[in-house]
């Protein structure tokens, strides 16, 4: 067993997830594409795949507890995170993965393709001009925007009973989101040392915010 598969194991018995072996494949594989473009398209600052396993797949299902309906769209997905791994754990849930990188973009198109995913599409397109034909029941970031950012740009994509999902480092502060309902979730990321926590942020409250 190669040092990749062992982390990645190791981290799901750590976040008391399973998954099948064609998945734990298919997310090794996703990892290697990234090493492999990451010379030529600058994907992710972390270079080697033993590191990412941590950093980006464990950090994104460290969320799959989140996950509910049946739409979910990754914002500033950048090479596919947290999307690619939430599809490939989520196969009956459709995932729309949007960025306005083109080069990442196309990566991302060549992934969902490598890896066979039927679940997920790609567009290329900033946040606040894209207008789904059907709105979505969570929206997701990592590192994307500050939580007043996030919360204007993506209302609109999100149906009556819709959450946003914003995944950041340091507990942010809340106070200040005054007329949204948000719950803080810290999150322990086998491998990923300092603070990690998901803000979730219920739509129906934040319809005021402009």
């Amino acid at each position: 067993m190669d040092d990749c598969r062992k982390i990645l194991v190791s981290g799901l018995e750590a976040l008391n997830q399973e998954l099948t072996e064609h998945q734990i494949e298919q997310l090794l594989t996703y990892i290697a594409l990234i090493e492999k473009w990451n010379k030529s398209y600058n994907l992710t600052s972390i270079r080697d795949k033993v590191s990412m396993v941590p950093m980006h797949l464990l950090d994104s299902l460290a969320i799959v507890p989140f996950i509910t309906g049946k739409r979910v769209i990754d914002i500033g997905t950048g090479a596919g995170l947290p999307g690619i791994v939430l599809a490939v754990c989520f196969p009956d849930i459709e995932f729309v993965l949007l960025d306005s990188n083109a080069k990442k973009t196309r990566f991302v198109q060549q992934a969902i393709l490598e890896l066979k995913l039927k679940n997920v599409s790609i567009c290329h397109n900033r946040v606040e001009l894209y207008r789904p034909e059907h709105n979505f029941d969570i929206a997701i970031t990592r590192a994307f925007a500050s939580l007043e950012d996030i919360m204007r740009l993506t209302t609109h994509l999100l149906n009556n009973e819709g959450v946003l999902l914003a995944m950041k480092g340091q507990i942010p502060d809340v106070s200040m989101l005054e007329v949204a309902k948000t719950e803080l979730y810290p999150l322990s990321v086998p491998g990923i040392e300092g603070e990690r926590c998901l803000v979730k942020i219920h739509l129906n409250n934040v319809a005021e915010v402009s």
